[in-house]
């Protein structure tokens, strides 16, 4: 855990969603549980821990009942998975990734491991490793439409 608060902003994809936190810690984890691997459509998704009092909505997110005990904020222009929270709790998960700066956290530990997916996911080290960029029919493509990749 970090001694001093750490400020972050983030958001949505389209950029319509636009947040400000305040964050005691910028230890994160990885939640490997069914809901989140439903709700995202990935093997795990990265969070980081706030007050809901220390998040401020610049554009309100929309919500999602995802269960009798939680919602998830997400943009329902563009469908960028933005927060969980319980609905009875003080606390809210943002995702890392929809932080203007995802590389300020630290992965400190892993959540409902017991549906993460071990043999094939778990553990990926050493495994090819490929940029984007260095992928010529993806520079190509944004060039035809007319636009700059995402940063």
């Amino acid at each position: 855990m970090t001694d001093a608060a750490v400020a972050v902003t983030g958001g949505c994809g389209c950029g319509r969603v636009r947040y400000t936190a305040t964050l005691a810690s910028v230890d994160g984890y990885l939640c490997h549980c069914r809901m989140c691997q439903r709700a995202t459509g990935s093997v795990s998704i990265a969070f980081v821990n706030a007050k809901q009092a220390d998040v401020t909505w610049h554009a309100e997110c929309d919500w999602h009942r995802s269960s009798p005990i939680a919602e998830r904020g997400f943009c329902q222009v563009c469908g960028t998975s933005l927060t969980f929270r319980y609905v009875d709790g003080p606390n809210i998960d943002l995702t890392v990734a929809s932080l203007d700066d995802p590389s300020a956290i630290r992965c400190t530990s892993h959540f409902g491991v017991e549906s993460r997916l071990d043999a094939w996911w778990h553990g990926t080290e050493g495994l090819p490793e490929h940029r984007a960029d260095a992928y010529q029919p993806l520079p190509d493509r944004w060039e035809k439409a007319g636009a700059a990749p995402p940063d």
